[in-house]
């Protein structure tokens, strides 16, 4: 024990508990989130080259729920019957997606999937879906347990050490593959040109960046559950885009797979209004007390 200023008594326990980690420390646990997220872009990647793009979408609703388990034993996350719901028809809504025979050959102007191809690309979103609900709780935790100051600079220290190993990963992954290779021909078999191609890497590259910021900045203010549940918002008009830009088809197993994801996303956002309702009657309640 020892005194404050005013004579208070502060415990040298309490000291250690708010006393910042270690930079080496931090830098071990960026870094692993950075893995995981370097490994999920992969998994992503090989989901979205076998599967349709509304398919793909669909299915990545599926992170919600997950990230809604692992909230619940990493974050204490509390389970409400709206929470229950959402996490129910997510979870339907992909399951329906495995019966989508015609996923086939769901495009006019895309060659056929083979059935095994499809099966790969469907494990790979799951997965990479689960480890992306994983991530978002752990950086929760992160903030919470371990970093304890909640600044600014945490946030972009996390994003820029976390982009850093997961681009240093996706690059060697790229160059130990071969693939590098075929760049060229890629970019010389773009319909629409050399320089387009480029500017849509570029694009991909800033707005990802963007999102990352925005994602986990609604984590260091809010929650991890409420950072996906915003992110969730896109995904519902995705498989509408793709019908008319790719050509895709929206068969029946998809309207309704879509139909439930979004009734899944609006369950859970209605938990956060009846929150929301329930603490502004707190504060007027304290307030006239």
């Amino acid at each position: 024990m020892k005194e404050g200023q005013k004579g208070v008594a502060i415990d040298d326990e309490d000291d250690d508990d708010r006393k910042p980690p270690s930079p080496y420390t931090l830098g071990a646990i960026y870094a692993s989130l950075g893995l995981i997220i370097g490994l999920n872009c992969f998994l992503y990647s090989v989901g979205l080259q076998n599967l349709p793009v509304s398919t793909y979408t669909l299915l990545c609703a599926s992170q919600l729920a997950f990230n809604s388990f692992f909230s619940y034993f990493i974050n204490g996350q509390k389970f409400t019957p709206f929470v229950v719901n959402s996490l129910v028809l997510l979870t339907i809504s992909s399951v329906l997606l495995v019966f989508n025979k015609d996923d086939t050959s769901s495009s006019s102007t895309a060659p056929a999937i083979s059935r095994v191809k499809y099966i790969i690309g469907f494990l790979c979103t799951l997965t990479s879906s689960a480890l992306y609900g994983v991530v978002l709780s752990v950086t929760q935790f992160v903030f919470t347990r371990v970093v304890k100051r909640q600044t600014f600079k945490q946030v972009m220290e996390m994003i820029i050490t976390e982009n850093v190993v997961a681009s240093v990963v996706t690059v060697v992954g790229l160059f130990a593959s071969g693939e590098w290779r075929s760049i060229d021909r890629e970019m010389d078999a773009y319909r629409l040109g050399t320089v387009p191609y480029l500017m849509v890497l570029i694009w991909i590259a800033v707005f990802w960046q963007m999102f990352s910021i925005g994602a986990v900045g609604l984590i260091f203010e809010v929650s991890s559950l409420f950072s996906n549940s915003i992110s969730a918002v896109g995904l519902p008009i995705v498989p509408i885009m793709a019908v008319f830009f790719f050509n895709d088809k929206m068969n029946g197993i998809k309207g309704v797979s879509m139909a439930l994801a979004v009734w899944g996303f609006v369950s859970y956002v209605y938990q956060y209004y009846v929150d929301g309702q329930k603490s502004d009657k707190k504060t007027l309640d304290e307030a006239s007390s």
